[in-house]
C-alpha cells in the first residue's frame, strides 16, 4: 500500500528515561508518525468518516507521551503504536520515531532516535 499520512516533529515534554534525573526533570520529545492506510474512499467521499482522524491520533500521542513515564524510548513508541491501531480506524501499519535530544552520553550529538514500525496481521 501506498498511502500515508505523515505527522512530522510533533514535540512533547515527557519524564522518560533510565536515570532518575531524566525522570525528575523531563525533557522535549520529538516524535514522527507515518501511518500506513487506504486513503482511497476518502479521496472519493471527501468525508472525514473514511480516513484517518489525524487530530484524534495527534491527541493520543500528546496524552501518552506527556502523561505516561517510560524508561525506555522503545516502550514509548510500542505505546504509541498500540494505541494508534486501537483507534479502531483504517490503519494497516504505522512507523514510530522517537528523538531525545538530551541523552546522558559523554559525548556530542544531536539526538538518539529510535524507529519501530508495528503492521496488522492479517
Amino acid at each position: 500500500m501506498s498511502d500515508r499520512i505523515l505527522l512530522q516533529n510533533m514535540v512533547f515534554y515527557g519524564y522518560h528515561g533510565v536515570h532518575e534525573h531524566e525522570q525528575e526533570h523531563g525533557q522535549r520529545f520529538y516524535i514522527d508518525l507515518e501511518i500506513e492506510a487506504d486513503l482511497g474512499l476518502a479521496g472519493k467521499t471527501d468525508n472525514l468518516v473514511d480516513t484517518v482522524d489525524y487530530t484524534l491520533i495527534y491527541r493520543i500521542v500528546k496524552d501518552i507521551v506527556e502523561t505516561r513515564r517510560f524508561r525506555l524510548l522503545e516502550a514509548l513508541a510500542d505505546h504509541i503504536a498500540t494505541a494508534v491501531f486501537n483507534t479502531g480506524s483504517l490503519v494497516s501499519a504505522v512507523t514510530v520515531r522517537v528523538r531525545k535530544p538530551a541523552v546522558p552520553i559523554p559525548g556530542s550529538l544531536d539526538y538518539v532516535q529510535i524507529e519501530i514500525t508495528r503492521r496488522l496481521r492479517t
